[in-house]
């Protein structure tokens, strides 16, 4: 893992995922959470994963900026991709919505990093995001926080915590996915 800078600045797309890389990287420098996902539908799907995300930075006493809901701005920044499958264009471009709105913040107030959570997951291509993440900021680590058994980590540290994990990645094509897959496996 890269040496993490002394300000970072962590983009949070859950609070599970978050548990770990804040684990690891907390022994680095100073660390502040960066909750933004406009992606996550419905509302009260957003509120649910915030929530989780305050109740993390309480029990590790970690600052936590939350961003704008907005996703209106997100449909419209995904716009034509809405057909395209789970880890197709349409979830990179969801990155890119996230990390450009992520930096801005970083840029804005001093930080001399950042990361993302996205990377603990096996469901997302570390090597997508760390080209994504450099393409809209400099300050961008290519932190994986796959390796090291970092999804496992965060299994275990959000069921200790009594974290919600929620079983989608957030938008409503994911959801739909996730609808259509459980409807399968009924029938």
């Amino acid at each position: 893992m890269p040496s993490a800078p002394a300000k970072l600045l962590l983009h949070v797309c859950c609070a599970p995922c978050a548990t770990a890389s804040l684990e690891r990287l907390r022994r680095e420098g100073e660390v502040t959470l960066f909750f933004s996902n406009g992606n996550l539908f419905p509302p009260d799907e957003f509120d649910r994963r915030l929530a989780a995300a305050r109740q993390l930075a309480a029990a590790t006493g970690t600052p936590l900026v939350v961003d704008e809901y907005d996703h209106g701005a997100w449909r419209e920044f995904v716009a034509g991709l809405e057909g395209e499958p789970e880890r197709g264009a349409r979830c990179l471009r969801c990155f890119e919505f996230s990390f450009r709105r992520a930096a801005r913040y970083a840029r804005e107030n001093g930080f001399t990093g950042l990361a993302t959570t996205l990377t603990v997951s096996p469901h997302k291509r570390s090597a997508d995001i760390f080209r994504i993440g450099r393409e809209v900021w400099e300050g961008f680590l290519d932190i994986d926080f796959k390796k090291r058994d970092g999804f496992r980590r965060s299994l275990e540290l959000s069921k200790s915590l009594g974290l919600y994990r929620q079983d989608y990645c957030g938008c409503e094509f994911s959801m739909q996915a996730r609808d259509a897959r459980q409807k399968d496996t009924e029938s």
